[in-house]
């Protein structure tokens, strides 16, 4: 099942909300196109210099979390993923193939305003909503 976690994960266009915490527990969400899925362990998304970097620097620990509307709610779909950081790169080949991959999709204006490439290891992956189903069921 990974390729179908990998393919709902990157499908385009999309917008997920990825929720941090800084380490007195302080809660931050934002919404994001970027994230990647590039294994079945492993996301990795560019940051800009804002209060979900700030977070990670303190907490790696987020969700990221993709909802697609239904005609109903208990129709709606999506997953949440529970992901730890584990890289955060200002400076280096990543961030710069970061930059150049973002600039494509949504401009330079938005490639310039990257300050960090972040990876991320997916530590639990659960459906958008738990009726007692896997998350397979839930995309």
């Amino acid at each position: 099942m990974p390729e179908k976690l990998m393919e709902y994960f990157n499908k385009q266009p999309r917008l997920g909300s990825l929720s941090t915490a800084d380490k007195n527990g302080r809660v931050n969400v934002a919404y994001f196109g970027s994230p990647r899925m590039v294994d079945d362990k492993t996301v990795f998304m560019g940051l800009g210099k804002n209060r979900t970097f700030e977070n990670l620097q303190e907490n790696p620990l987020a969700v990221f979390m993709i909802m697609e509307p239904g005609k109903t709610i208990m129709d709606w779909k999506g997953i949440r993923v529970y992901v730890r950081m584990t890289d955060c790169q200002i400076s280096g080949s990543k961030l710069d193939e970061m930059k150049v991959a973002i600039a494509k999709v949504a401009g330079e204006d938005a490639a310039k305003m990257m300050h960090a490439a972040i990876t991320f290891e997916i530590q639990e992956i659960r459906p958008l909503a738990d009726f007692g189903q896997g998350w397979e069921k839930s995309i």
